[in-house]
């Protein structure tokens, strides 16, 4: 029998999965547990419509963080710091202060968990990377200045 998954069965699938089990393991196990549904027709359609939706949402995501990403590609952030005498930063130039700049003066959200760079602690320009989106990152030149 032909079965559609509602919720992660071990050793047999996962939510959404179109699986073979035997009718006996269907009614007397999954479908009272409301683990699956019977794979007819209705059930086959919405399962097609919700991979369809799944998509399109993914696609839309992708075409959104590809925009992001060429907006801030390339683009001088500037930071304003205090420093010693020495032009040694009092702290250092965090990622927090840095994805805070890039949403003032781009205009575009990220996350300071997915910006990576190296340690910033004196004055001059510095080079960090954005990863937006999986496979789509962006490079942004950041400038600490007094």
């Amino acid at each position: 029998m032909k079965v559609i998954l509602n919720k992660d069965v071990k050793g047999q699938g996962k939510k959404g999965e179109l699986i073979n089990v035997s009718d006996g393991y269907a009614r007397n196990y999954l479908f009272p547990r409301n683990l699956a549904i019977e794979a007819n027709a209705t059930a086959m359609n919405e399962l097609k419509n919700r991979d369809a939706a799944l998509a399109h949402h993914i696609a839309e995501e992708r075409q959104a963080a590809m925009d992001a990403a060429e907006k801030i590609n390339g683009k001088e952030i500037i930071i304003h710091a205090k420093a010693g005498s020495s032009g040694k930063l009092f702290g250092s130039v965090t990622t927090k202060e840095i994805a805070s700049e890039i949403e003032s003066q781009c205009g575009v959200a990220i996350d300071r968990r997915k910006i990576s760079m190296n340690e910033i602690k004196a004055y001059g320009e510095y080079t960090a990377e954005a990863k937006i989106y999986s496979g789509i990152s962006a490079s942004v030149n950041i400038k600490v200045t007094e």
